[in-house]
């Protein structure tokens, strides 16, 4: 169950590629539509935003819902996008529109949450077939649950989790069926989490399939509802006690597993100078710090075992291990608002990840290391390397500790090589670097942020940053810096003149 309600899902394996079963999915066409979806009569769209949002108006075919006695019309909002891995996000929300007000002759109903994944799988060498695995979850009203089952619990074939199984199994055959459709090329416009921005160099491009970014495991963040058939997809090796991911983005983490230890991050610092004192009580910033668990709109401090990075053999058997204690300490938050979007805060008066809204927001991440960086460590580069340089290395592993289902999903758990996803812009003076993210760059990140700021008052959020490892002396990878964000207030933020 989640807070809401309850949470059905219908999975199926799919013999085609990730694009054509997104194609299909998001395809109003009512002729198609017919082919597989038993749920919806009509969809029509109303109104489309950004290439990744659109408003749909839908009938429901009545006789798939006995209690109804009336014809139902519904209007809803759909939300997509790509991930850096290729697997496509699809959210569907009750909405409105001027468009489209009451109908005569129609109840309007405000339809459940639901979500569509789809991801692709690995398929044997030999193999020219394509596959994805297609995961349908949509939220039930506890009462409306509880209901069917101790009213209805012998009558499945007029119940909705019965309604997802033939959607995700009409969708399979409806496909099987369409040979022609693997064929077809894509008309949908569709933004990744890359940045619209971005140029790509071939110095800087990542060109390992295998990573696919599904980075992190949170274990607190897992519910056996929603995710407890991925558990087979994380391989245990016990001898070596590591963990190995092939295309999943939920694991279990009660394992006993091998962490990175404090030694293999100490070669990006210089060992000769000796280490200064960093008392984060020294530091008064406008975001507090939690004392315990209970306390909100607050920060507090976290290892990085929720987290998996690349181990030292990463390169010849990809194996992840988890994450050790960051290099860096967090020693203050600020929480600001602005009328206008803010670069080089270090420089204000008053001091990296814009959230777009109005006014704009910045939440500001303070990171300390206790001794000089070595000029010819990873760290070193990525320093005093060029932008692009960093572009290509800055990486953020985020997790939803609690929050609302949906939020998760949107979020995800999967690492993102920030300065592909949106623009960052990179200020370096003599004792320090500032890195300001603009989320508002991103479409993408921008609508999702924007479902976030909807639930922001019950989410907690950890987050863990790294730069990147690609080389072999540059592996075992290790934990930047952390921080978890307790249930932020929108309205705590203080004011920032530029």
């Amino acid at each position: 169950m989640s807070g809401k309600g309850v949470l059905t899902k219908s999975v199926g394996v799919i013999d085609a590629n990730a694009d054509i079963v997104f194609e299909v999915l998001l395809n109003l066409d009512r002729h198609q539509r017919y082919e597989w979806d038993m749920l919806t009569v009509d969809l029509v769209l109303v109104d489309s935003l950004d290439g990744h949002y659109d408003i749909v108006y839908g009938t429901y075919d009545p006789k798939y819902f006995p209690g109804w006695y009336s014809k139902r019309d519904f209007v809803l909002a759909r939300q997509w996008f790509r991930g850096q891995d290729g697997t496509y996000t699809i959210l569907q929300f009750p909405s409105t529109h001027k468009k489209r007000p009451p109908r005569s002759g129609y109840r309007r109903t405000k339809i459940n949450p639901s979500t569509w994944e789809i991801r692709r799988l690995n398929t044997p060498m030999a193999s020219n077939t394509a596959r994805c695995l297609v995961t349908h979850t949509l939220e039930m009203p506890s009462t409306s649950w509880f209901t069917w089952k101790n009213n209805h619990h012998s009558k499945f074939e007029n119940s909705v989790p019965f309604v997802l199984l033939c959607q995700v199994a009409g969708l399979k055959e409806y496909i099987g069926a369409n040979p022609a459709l693997k064929f077809e090329a894509s008309s949908t416009v569709v933004h990744s989490t890359s940045s619209e921005g971005s140029v790509s160099n071939t110095e800087y491009e990542d060109t390992e399939v295998r990573d696919e970014f599904y980075d992190a495991i949170s274990g607190d963040s897992l519910s056996e509802d929603e995710d407890s058939d991925d558990d087979n997809d994380a391989e245990l090796d016990k001898k070596d006690k590591k963990v190995k991911l092939k295309n999943v983005s939920w694991a279990i983490t009660s394992l006993a597993l091998k962490r990175i230890s404090a030694l293999d991050a100490n070669k990006e610092l210089d060992l000769n100078a000796s280490p200064v004192n960093v008392d984060p009580s020294q530091f008064h910033c406008s975001m507090h710090q939690g004392k315990d668990k209970k306390d909100t709109n607050c920060w507090t401090t976290l290892d990085g075992a929720g987290f998996m990075i690349r181990g030292k053999t990463y390169l010849e058997d990809n194996y992840k291990v988890m994450g050790g204690d960051p290099l860096l300490k967090l020693i203050a938050v600020d929480w600001f608002k602005a009328d206008n979007t803010m670069d080089k805060i270090a420089l204000h008066p008053k001091s990296l990840v814009q959230i777009p809204a109005k006014p704009n927001y910045s939440l500001v991440l303070y990171y300390a290391a206790d001794r000089p960086v070595n000029k010819n460590s990873l760290l070193g580069k990525f320093v005093d390397g060029t932008d692009m340089f960093r572009d290509s290395r800055f990486k953020l592993i985020p997790s939803i500790v609690e929050g609302y289902w949906m939020v998760k999903r949107a979020v995800g758990t999967k690492a993102c090589l920030l300065g592909k996803a949106v623009t960052c812009k990179y200020l370096r003076q003599d004792n320090f670097l500032e890195i300001d993210v603009d989320i508002g760059s991103s479409s993408v990140a921008r609508s999702i942020i924007g479902l976030v700021l909807g639930y922001v008052t019950s989410i907690v959020v950890d987050l863990a940053i790294l730069i990147e490892a690609k080389e072999e002396t540059e592996l075992p990878e290790y934990i930047l810096g952390t921080i978890r964000l307790n249930r932020v207030k929108l309205d705590s933020a203080i004011p920032l003149q530029g």
